[in-house]
């Protein structure tokens, strides 16, 4: 979190306190000049505290109103769909693909981002994940390192591995997230995606291509 967002937060619990502090004192009659009322009222306000930041973490944060001075990143939550630009070379063509449809879903919460990535082909789980955002410098970039397990029939030529991924998030005119990878297998590429469903997919859409590597023997 940045010390903007930091600052912000510590404000505004100051401020449900006070608020919660004058309510609890005027509705149960209390005399907040008397020592003894005053700080009779604290079990009671950090109760309340402790619910407000209980309810922002689990739903809160995704508002939009906390977007920038208090939440510092997009909710990036759902399905995004797209295509990869790879530039591995097929060593039966010498050729790279065409475009390799593809399915990013985001499992993000207030503390922690998951990222899951599929094709026809393969499938890859992220580990490390990270957000690094700066509105001054129009720095917005979501990242995260990976493990990719192919389909077992396709080990022959694409063996499981770890990689990187690095997005620009874009957010106006449409969301979308723009980004290129890199894996241990030397092979880097670009991967456009843009936002599918809110919903966090298990399988591809039935509407996506065929992947453009993938054998006939190996179709599914």
């Amino acid at each position: 979190m940045s010390n903007t967002s930091l600052k912000s937060s510590i404000y505004l619990l100051i401020g449900v306190s006070a608020v919660s502090w004058f309510l609890l004192a005027y509705f149960n009659e209390l005399d907040l000049s008397k020592i003894k009322d005053f700080f009779g009222l604290i079990p009671k306000v950090v109760s309340i505290d402790l619910l407000v930041i209980a309810a922002f973490v689990k739903w809160g944060w995704k508002f939009k109103i906390f977007r920038g001075w208090l939440v510092p990143f997009p909710n990036l939550n759902g399905s995004w769909v797209g295509f990869i630009y790879s530039d591995w070379k097929n060593p039966k063509t010498g050729k790279k693909p065409d475009p390799i449809p593809v399915m990013l879903t985001i499992n993000q919460s207030f503390f922690h981002i998951n990222c899951k990535m599929r094709t026809s082909e393969m499938e890859s789980s992220s580990y490390s994940e990270g957000f690094i955002i700066d509105s001054d410098r129009q720095i917005k970039i979501m990242a995260y390192s990976y493990s990719s397990q192919p389909r077992l029939s396709l080990n022959e030529r694409s063996i499981p591995h770890d990689g990187t991924a690095v997005f620009n998030i874009i957010e106006n005119p449409k969301q979308k997230l723009v980004g290129k990878y890199w894996t241990e297998r030397l092979t880097k590429g670009e991967i456009i995606l843009h936002f599918y469903s809110k919903e966090l997919l298990e399988d591809l859409p039935e509407s996506f291509e065929k992947h453009p590597v993938t054998e006939d023997e190996n179709y599914r």
